[in-house]
């Protein structure tokens, strides 16, 4: 073996002794083979649970988000996942994907929206974009989303006790998925940025149409939440 040849086999040994005891400084548990360090795996499980982050709230946790995109898509991609970011508002989450595979399914589970829900959501997502650029926040009190649901009442739809418990369930499913945030006042609520993610137009001038045809069905809509938490 030449001198050459030595030199070489310790430079390998050395990158072989420094990840290993990379490795073993990132260990958190007995058995842990995990590669990533302990904040990037916060960030994943905190994407994992959902609905989103939103990094206007948390700038650090955000950057990081940016920093380790590749290795987060490549991640997540191995569960039928894809990482969805709105650089602008900030928000990242994870979004299932279609697989035309047998017996594959996602890990974050499709629940739809009611109709109720989603009409409410499909408004705010106009008000949302409404919004854009103007430096105020797009905002939704109860009041108002009881006229949105009353305004799409049902035919022959005249129980106004059922409209009060309907918008309240609504309400409280937005807020349960951050969809709308609370504020201050107990009966206003700030729409959340990841409703432009949740609800994905190429145009909000199809909302209008997408709102027509739910008032034409009398079922609920096929509309998921992607992003939301076990209730």
């Amino acid at each position: 073996m030449t001198a050459i040849d030595d030199a070489h086999d310790s430079v390998q040994q050395d990158r072989y002794d420094d990840g290993a005891g990379l490795r073993a400084e990132r260990r958190l548990f007995d058995g842990d083979t995990g590669r990533f360090p302990l904040p990037l795996r916060q960030v994943l499980v905190r994407l994992l649970r959902g609905p989103y982050l939103d990094g206007s709230a948390e700038p650090k946790v955000w950057q990081l988000v940016l920093d380790r995109r590749a290795d987060i898509s490549a991640f997540v991609a191995e569960l039928f996942l894809r990482l969805s970011l709105d650089t602008e508002r900030k928000i990242a989450l994870l979004v299932p994907v279609d697989v035309e595979a047998p017996h594959t399914t996602t890990i974050v589970p499709r629940k739809p929206l009611r109709r109720e829900e989603t009409l409410i959501a499909l408004r705010l997502r106009l008000l949302l974009d409404r919004h854009a650029g103007t430096g105020t926040d797009a905002v939704i009190s109860r009041a108002g989303a009881r006229e949105i649901l009353e305004e799409h009442r049902q035919p022959g739809a005249v129980d106004d006790k059922r409209l009060e418990e309907l918008t309240d369930a609504s309400l409280a499913r937005l807020l349960a998925l951050k969809l709308i945030l609370p504020t201050e006042l107990d009966d206003e609520y700030r729409v959340s940025g990841a409703l432009a993610l949740a609800l994905p137009f190429e145009t909000i001038d199809e909302i209008p149409a997408y709102i027509a045809a739910i008032d034409r069905s009398a079922g609920d809509t096929l509309l998921d939440a992607d992003t939301e938490e076990e209730l």
